[in-house]
C-alpha cells in the first residue's frame, strides 16, 4: 500500500514485523555509499546491480564496478537532471544515460553535478544514449538512485548489472559487498516513521516561557530525530497551535538572510508564547529535505541566478523534498488529533490532513523581506503557492 505526501511523493507503507530490519538494511546501505562503497541492490524477478553513488565515486571504483560485474556502468539519474541537461524531457521518473565506449569518471561528475566546472561537453553529449522510465516501480537503478537521495548525496548512482542466475545475497557475499532490497529502499521512509518513538523528555524553561519542556522523537533503528518544542499544557481537547518548523542549520543558529527560517522559527515560539500554550515541531528537514550539503549547492546555484526552485532541480531533486508523516506521528503520540497550524505552505495543510491530523485552521505566519531574500519569498509565492 502506498500514499502520496505533500508533492506527491509516494510513500510506501512496511508490514510492522518487516519495519525494524527494513530501515537497518536501507541504513546500512546508506553508510556505504556514502564511503564510496558499491552496494548489491536486489529487484524482483532476480535482477540486481552493482551500485555506487555517483558523488562518492572514484576512478578506482568505476573500474571495480565493470571488473566485478563485467559490464559497463550506467549513470542513473533523475528525470528532472536529464531534463535540466537537455537530455530528456522531465516527464519521467528516471533516466539511464551510457556512453559509446563507456563513461570516465570524470564524465559521470559533470552529469550528475552542475557545480563541476568543466561541465558536459558537447562533445560526451553526442555519445550519450539515454533511456527515460516513466514508471520504473521498484527496479534496481531507480532505489540506487533513492538510496544516494536518502542518504543526503546527490540523487545519482552508478550502476553495473549482475550476471547471476544464482543467490543474489550469497554473490554479494562472496564478493564481501552489503546486499539491499528494492522493495526496502522504497518502504523506508514508512518505516522509520512507523518505528518513531519517544525517547527522552525535559523541561527547558525559555525566555518568557518557564514552563518549556522539549520532546524528542527517535527511529527505532537510532536514525535522524526530530524534536517536539511543548509551550505549557495544551490540552490534547482542544486545537493546539502548532509549528512545523525544518531544521534551518544557516537561518536559525547563524541568522542568515537569504531565507526567512530564522524569522519563522522565533516568530512562532513567540505566538506560541502569546497564546500561552502550543507545540513547535522542529523536523530533521535541512533544505527541503535535501541535506545541508545539497542546501549550499543550492545556495551556490542561486548565486548562478537560478531561483530556489530551479537550484535543487539542477541538483536533481524536486523542488521540496520534505514528507510531513513524521509530523503527524508525533502529534498523535503527543495526543493531538486537532491543530491550529502557523503556516503559509499550503503542502503542511494538505499533508498533515492526509495523515489523519485535523487542521482546524490556518494561521498566518509571514514576516518582513530583506534585499537578501525577496526573491525567494517571492519564488515561494509564485512558484510553491505560498500565502503571504
Amino acid at each position: 500500500m502506498t500514499t502520496n505526501d505533500s508533492k506527491g511523493a509516494e510513500i510506501y507503507e512496511v508490514p510492522a514485523t518487516r519495519a525494524p530490519m527494513t530501515v537497518l538494511s536501507v541504513e546500512r546501505a546508506m553508510g556505504e555509499l556514502r564511503r564510496g562503497r558499491p552496494v548489491v541492490v536486489r529487484g524482483g524477478g532476480g535482477h540486481a546491480v552493482l551500485a555506487l553513488a555517483a558523488e562518492a565515486m572514484s576512478t578506482e571504483s568505476l573500474q571495480q564496478l565493470h571488473d566485478t560485474t563485467g559490464n559497463a556502468p550506467a549513470l542513473a539519474i533523475t528525470a528532472r537532471r536529464a531534463a535540466v541537461l537537455g537530455l530528456a524531457e522531465s516527464a519521467g521518473k528516471i533516466a539511464i544515460v551510457s556512453g559509446l565506449g563507456g563513461l570516465g569518471a570524470d564524465e559521470i561528475s559533470a552529469l550528475a553535478n552542475p557545480l563541476i566546472e568543466t561541465g558536459v561537453s558537447q562533445d560526451l553529449r553526442e555519445r550519450l544514449n539515454v533511456t527515460v522510465r516513466n514508471d520504473p516501480g521498484h527496479d534496481c537503478a531507480s532505489a540506487a538512485v533513492a538510496l544516494s537521495k536518502i542518504a543526503r548525496l546527490l540523487p545519482a548512482a552508478v550502476t553495473a548489472h549482475i550476471d547471476d542466475d544464482g543467490d543474489i545475497v550469497a554473490w554479494a557475499n562472496r564478493h564481501d559487498f552489503l546486499s539491499v532490497d528494492t522493495g526496502d529502499v522504497f518502504q523506508f521512509e514508512g518505516a522509520a516513521v512507523r518505528n518513531l518513538k519517544q525517547v527522552a523528555e525535559a523541561r527547558v524553561p525559555i525566555s518568557d516561557a518557564d514552563d518549556t519542556r522539549i520532546v524528542a522523537f527517535r527511529p527505532a533503528d537510532g536514525g535522524r530525530e526530530h524534536l517536539a518544542i511543548i509551550v505549557g499544557r495544551p490540552d490534547p481537547d482542544t486545537p493546539a497551535l502548532v509549528r512545523l518548523h525544518s531544521e534551518c542549520f544557516t537561518g536559525d543558529l547563524l541568522g542568515s538572510l537569504r531565507c526567512d527560517c530564522g524569522d519563522q522559527l522565533q516568530g512562532a515560539l513567540a505566538e506560541i508564547k502569546a497564546a500561552g500554550t502550543g507545540v513547535l515541531l522542529y523536523l530533521a528537514q535541512e533544505g527541503r529535505g535535501i541535506g545541508l550539503i545539497n542546501k549550499l549547492r543550492a545556495y551556490e546555484l542561486q548565486d548562478l541566478g537560478f531561483d530556489t526552485m530551479d537550484a535543487n532541480e539542477q541538483l536533481g531533486f524536486d523542488a521540496d523534498e520534505r514528507v510531513y508523516m513524521p509530523a503527524a506521528r508525533m502529534l498523535k503520540l503527543l495526543g493531538f488529533s486537532k491543530v491550529r497550524l502557523m503556516t503559509n505552505n499550503p503542502d503542511k495543510l494538505a499533508a498533515l490532513s492526509r495523515y489523519g491530523v485535523d487542521v482546524v485552521e490556518r494561521v498566518a505566519h509571514a514576516f518582513p523581506a530583506n534585499r537578501h531574500n525577496e526573491f525567494y519569498l517571492q519564488t515561494k509565492a509564485s512558484r510553491s503557492g505560498h500565502q503571504f
